[in-house]
């Protein structure tokens, strides 16, 4: 799931210091795993044309290794990992659909170029020092010559438009962060992407408090193709950096408050294949509707790993515990200094169960290992089960998608079928815990739902009758689905960058939860039973959409492609 978080708990913790038919429902021999917590370690064990749990435990256990180094876009972690699916595929038979016969479909990289300089006030700014830009999607509009303007709290943008544009276009706007907030890069790329698009630049104050990692992860490249268009480019400054743009402190100003001009540009550096989309398709076995396609899709990367190791225990520990207080429904809200407070880690405790272990490696276990290990189950059904599908199921593991859905856009306007040949898109991405530990509306079968009315209402519909028809029991939770909702998850991840070319779209989730882009999302938390239980549904869902007469019907608005998401 792309992140929205940039500091919180992991900063807290770490200065503060866990059917084929309905008979396929019944849980065999090969779906049960060990009571209790699971061991750090599995020993991987053939699978089969059944999708069990024991099937998606080995193949997790793989995947969300210490040695893939928490597979971030364009590492050798990343490699490795995408190497084990693209295996995997040409083992089991399924066609390459990448470039040239491969499963691999390459993205650009992008990088902040070393021509970058600000200057206020005819000073250099430092980069990575003083400021750090964030990549943004397009080329960066010129700063040189432009005038600051204090545009007052980004959150004040995120609720109306304190400034009317034309005291906005063409200025470098500073926007500064309530004191006990967090520096908020989903918040702030959508305000520059909406209200204040016509600015020269965007700058929020407060870099000097961020997670001390946030710079390596600024300065990681970017990936796919970037369009010409020039658009404002956001930068991270401290609050020593937006003085000397407005020649005051930004607390002791009032919105609309002149600044310096600026000098500098922001330079974009570019080069080719460094990243890569997995590609397959299994052929239909209906001739005439063999040429169409249903997409299924997860995405293969993660966050990576930092140089501060923490001690995993206790930061499981107090993780769920800040995560409890601060609510699935205010993911990313930064604790008070009450709430870090009030918080105790027995360590002691702890202690007794085994020695510390410091831990640096975000596994990605749930995000999304768990989804992009369905997909490999879902082909090894397809490959070697008794059920076939009419139409072609496409199947992607995205990358980038935790750097803004980078690599499903790149596919989505890329796209290596044709994309009017796509009838649906399926996309699954932490499907791997939703546990009453989890979630307040946790439990057996719980999964969440998001988009499958958004287009096509008869998606929607096929969605229900699946799950009931055939057995499955799944709870279905449409609350993330409300139009307007603050967390927006279905902009977050990649089926937004299909639903955009206008193809019916569904997503599922189990939620948000204390380990979400921490070290501690690691295979021995997973719920594999109810991992697997939901991995069938898919596949039947699959089966069932391509076995229609006639494809899904787009009977809903279509969006603009070019225009911001918006729940």
């Amino acid at each position: 799931m792309k992140n929205v978080r940039l500091i919180g708990v992991l900063a807290a913790a770490a200065a503060a210091a866990g059917c084929a038919n309905t008979t396929q429902q019944v849980q065999s021999a090969a779906d049960s795993v060990p009571a209790g917590p699971l061991p750090r370690t599995h020993a991987p064990r053939p699978t089969s044309a059944e999708i069990t749990a024991q099937d998606l435990m080995t193949r997790l256990y793989v995947f969300a290794d210490d040695s893939m180094q928490g597979r971030a876009t364009g590492t050798e972690g990343y490699r490795k990992g995408t190497d084990y699916i693209a295996g995997e595929l040409r083992r089991l038979g399924l066609q390459p659909a990448g470039d040239g016969g491969t499963y691999f479909q390459a993205l650009s990289s992008r990088a902040i170029g070393d021509g970058t300089r600000v200057q206020a006030a005819g000073r250099d700014l430092v980069l990575w020092t003083d400021y750090a830009p964030l990549l943004g999607a397009g080329s960066p509009r010129a700063i040189d010559g432009a005038r600051a303007v204090y545009g007052g709290l980004l959150n004040a943008w995120q609720e109306g438009t304190p400034l009317p544009a034309d005291q906005v276009a063409g200025r470098v706007v500073v926007l500064s962060v309530p004191a006990d907030g967090a520096i908020n890069t989903a918040a702030l790329s959508r305000v520059v992407r909406g209200p204040l698009s016509g600015a020269a630049a965007v700058a929020l104050a407060g870099l000097e408090r961020a997670n001390p990692n946030i710079i390596g992860f600024l300065r990681r490249p970017s990936f796919g193709l970037s369009p010409a268009v020039e658009v404002p480019y956001s930068l991270l400054v401290t609050t020593d950096a937006a003085t000397r743009m407005l020649g005051a402190a930004p607390a002791s100003l009032q919105p609309g408050a002149q600044g310096t001009v600026m000098g500098g540009r922001i330079v974009v550096s570019t080069e080719g294949g460094s990243a890569r989309n997995v590609v397959a398709v299994w052929r239909g076995s209906d001739p005439a509707l063999a040429g169409q396609y249903v997409a299924l899709g997860a995405h293969a990367d993660h966050v990576g790993f930092n140089n501060r190791p923490v001690d995993h225990d206790s930061l499981r520990a107090f993780n769920a515990a800040a995560f409890r207080l601060a609510g699935a429904d205010n993911e990313g809200r930064q604790l008070t200094i009450e709430e870090r407070q009030s918080i105790r880690v027995n360590v002691d405790s702890l202690r007794a169960l085994g020695p510390a272990r410091l831990d640096s490696i975000s596994n990605g276990a749930d995000d999304d290992g768990s989804g992009s290990m369905a997909l490999l189950e879902i082909a090894e059904a397809l490959a070697q089960g008794d059920r076939k599908p009419g139409r072609s199921v496409l199947f992607v593991w995205h990358a980038a998608e935790e750097l803004g859905l980078l690599g499903a856009r790149h596919f989505a306007e890329n796209p290596t079928v044709p994309r009017d040949s796509i009838v649906a898109q399926i996309n699954i991405d932490m499907i791997g815990r939703g546990g009453a530990d989890d979630l307040k509306m946790g439990g057996p079968g719980y999964v969440g739902v998001v988009g499958s009315r958004r287009l096509s209402t008869g998606l929607g519909d096929l969605v229900e009758s699946v799950n009931t028809e055939r057995g499955h029991g799944l709870k279905f939770d449409y609350g993330l689905d409300a139009d307007g909702h603050p967390q927006n998850i279905y902009c977050r991840s990649d089926h937004a960058e299909y639903a955009k070319f206008g193809i019916p779209v569904v997503f599922f989730f189990t939620g948000l939860h204390g380990d979400y882009h921490q070290v501690t999302d690691e295979p021995q938390y997973i719920n594999y039973p109810n991992y697997a239980r939901i991995t069938r549904y898919v596949h039947d869902l699959t089966l069932s959409v391509s076995s229609l007469a006639e494809r899904p019907v787009v009977d809903r608005p279509r969006l603009d492609p070019n225009a911001p998401c918006r729940q």
